[in-house]
Parts: structure tokens; sequence; C-alpha cells
């Protein structure tokens, strides 16, 4: 994603903390009362400019929604979008999402999105993958127990990855999908990068999994 600086952005993600907050650990097993109904949690880590949370939050409003974007200037993208559409099921987390369970309290989330991660291709950086054991763990943690990871990609690699990691972890593969587009998948919404991709030419992986309950 290319980056442009917005020095006003900061300002204006302060400017409506009804939204946004910079302090999630403040809500870790509260994030209920920052949503005006008490219904089922979805997050995505990693939301960039925001298409893909905003499509879902419009389009399923008896689910909250937590966006979670690192970069300023990319999460003010993320609530214009919202100040627009006037969202009230969604709510955005600026900070480093490297350690959800600081976040939520155990069980809090229904579903975990990973959209387009970065595949950190070399060996060495295998563990910054959001699908690496060490964020396995955290999702484990904080789904609950009929709670469940969607996974989208264009990145092969990545994707290989991740349906080893998954099952090693313990997670079963409900469905994977190697040509998103060009199946029968209904109600897909697109990310940025998603668009960009698909409109060269490039297939779209995508995978539902869980974690079963052990008795």
């Amino acid at each position: 994603m290319r980056l442009r600086h917005k020095p006003w952005a900061a300002e204006k993600l302060q400017s409506y903390p009804q939204y946004v907050t910079q302090n999630p650990q403040d809500f870790k097993g509260k994030w209920q009362k920052r949503f005006a109904k008490d219904q089922p949690i979805h997050i995505e880590v990693g939301s960039g400019k925001g298409q893909f949370i905003i499509g879902m939050a419009k389009a399923h409003p008896q689910i909250n929604y937590v966006a979670i974007e690192l970069q300023t200037s990319v999460a003010v993208s993320i609530l214009e979008l919202q100040l627009a559409e006037e969202l009230e099921n969604l709510q955005i987390i600026n900070a480093h999402g490297g350690d959800l369970s600081t976040f939520f309290q155990t069980g809090e989330v229904s579903r975990v999105y990973l959209n387009f991660s970065d595949p950190w291709p070399k060996a060495r950086h295998s563990k910054r993958r959001l699908t690496s054991p060490k964020f396995l763990s955290q999702y484990q943690t904080i789904l609950n127990s009929e709670g469940d990871i969607h996974f989208k990609t264009d990145n092969m690699g990545l994707f290989q990855y991740s349906l080893a990691s998954l099952s090693q972890y313990g997670y079963v593969l409900r469905q994977v999908w190697l040509d998103l587009h060009n199946s029968d998948f209904e109600g897909n919404i697109q990310t940025e990068y998603e668009e960009k991709f698909s409109t060269k030419g490039h297939p779209i992986y995508r995978l539902e999994a869980y974690l079963p309950t052990k008795d």
C-alpha cells in the first residue's frame, strides 16, 4: 500500500472517540459497551482503507465489527467512510494488532478476518505471518467456542503455508477456495487489494477454519 502522509489524520481520529480508540486494552472485556447493540463481534486484523469492513458492516447490521489498523493515515480513511455511511456497528482500533489477547477478553470475539496480509516470504520472517502459530494461539484465546477464521490472499505461497499452519495447529478447514471469483461463493465483499489483484488476473484464495472444542 502506498502510504500518503496525512498530518491532520491523528487529530481527526482523536475527534471521534466514540468510534476510534488508540488504547484498546482499556476496553478488554467491555467492547459491547462501545456499540449501540449487544451483538456478535467480528474483527479484521489489518483493515487498510476499510473497503472490506465498511462493506461488511453495511451488509450485516446484526454484527458488530472492529477494524484494526496501525497506520494513522490509513485508519482515518476507515473513519471517513464510517462517518459517510453513519455506521453504528463499527469500531476502529488505531494500534498494532500484534497482541490481540491484550485487547479482547477470552471468548469475546466470534470471527477473525485476515485479508491480504503481508506474506513475509522469507523463511526467517515466518513468525510474522498472521497465520503463524504465534498468532493462531491468540485467535484461539479471543475466539468463542463457535468462532472461526476467514482468510483471503492472492499469494499462493502464503496460502499454502496457512493451510499447513492451521492444520498442524489443530484447526479444521471448513472450506477452501482456490479461485474465489470463479466459484459459486455468494456475498463476497472485496478489499482494495483484492480488486487490484483480481483485475490483473490473479486467482484469489480463501479459506474458513475453526478450532474444535474439546470436552
